[in-house]
């Protein structure tokens, strides 16, 4: 597996349903947490990680998250000339120099695994990439610095063990996620241990554990043939899951990452409230 952990693929081909009505004209990614829209937050977090390669994951009706990411002259040009030089850095740090964006389109909704395996072609069999739901956010507690994605990377390059980051839910919610059995070891946070195998939405007395994937993963090149074999599983949709379980069953060490911070899981409206007040509150908006 090579060193290099350069890229990340970032699905932003759902339609979006749990935020209905916002998202019937407007992509979900494209909604304002506080002060920038989700999908922008999302890239920041991947940037703070060294990972500046991004490659979105998309479909009609979404080009406004790409617009988001490219170079708007008139408007940067009326900025200049009225002499308001802090909005015009803030335009420009959207999309810092480093920042390489791909678009590739998902043309049905066959499930993440699908829409990872969309992206194949971008990725070399034996490089590293990372995963990125867009619907969770995962910051710092508050008044503290420093990422989990950043700190998993680090585990990664320290290791080069794949790694799922993930947190612990209440066992009635277990349903709702992913889940990974560690074979009982008490995984503390900011620390990675080995996954035996992983279960997708099991029933709360089935679940190996109450650690639940988030949305974060690190991955090697050599899923992504796996993906493209892999048939549809829960929810008739291409697991991730079932990819991943079937590398460590080819002998690929898998690490759970528990992360530090927090999650908002601005995919629904709860979440994206909760969001906004307490990261509003944080920046003193609010």
């Amino acid at each position: 597996m090579s060193s290099k952990l350069r890229k990340a693929i970032i699905p932003v081909a759902g339609l979006g349903t749990r935020l209905l009505p916002i998202s019937k004209a407007i992509p979900k990614e494209m909604v304002p947490v506080v002060d920038r829209p989700l999908i922008q937050h999302v890239v920041e977090e991947a940037l703070a990680a060294g990972l500046n390669e991004i490659i979105l994951v998309t479909r009609s009706g979404k080009s406004a998250v790409e617009d988001h990411f490219d170079g708007h002259y008139e408007l940067e040009a009326e900025l200049e000339k009225k002499g308001k030089t802090a909005l015009l850095e803030t335009l420009r740090a959207i999309a810092p120099p480093e920042l390489k964006i791909t678009s590739v389109r998902q043309d049905r909704a066959l499930g993440l695994g699908h829409a990872i395996y969309c992206a194949a072609y971008l990725v070399q069999p034996d490089e590293p990439f990372a995963v990125i739901l867009p619907d969770v956010l995962v910051k710092p507690q508050a008044g503290e610095t420093g990422g989990d994605l950043e700190s998993m990377v680090k585990a990664f390059e320290a290791r080069k063990a794949v790694q799922i980051m993930v947190e612990e839910v209440p066992i009635e919610r277990v349903d709702q996620y992913g889940i990974v059995d560690c074979q009982g070891v008490e995984l503390a946070a900011g620390e990675s241990t080995a996954i035996t195998s992983l279960v997708e939405k099991p029933k709360p007395e089935a679940a190996p554990s109450r650690l639940s994937v988030i949305g974060r993963y690190i991955l090697p090149g050599e899923i992504m043939p796996v993906l493209g074999r892999t048939q549809p599983g829960a929810g008739n949709e291409i697991q991730l899951t079932d990819a991943i379980a079937e590398i460590i069953q080819q002998g690929h060490a898998v690490e759970a990452w528990r992360m530090q911070g927090r999650t908002f899981d601005c995919g629904h409206i709860q979440g994206w409230l909760q969001a906004n007040q307490a990261l509003g509150q944080e920046a003193g908006l609010l």
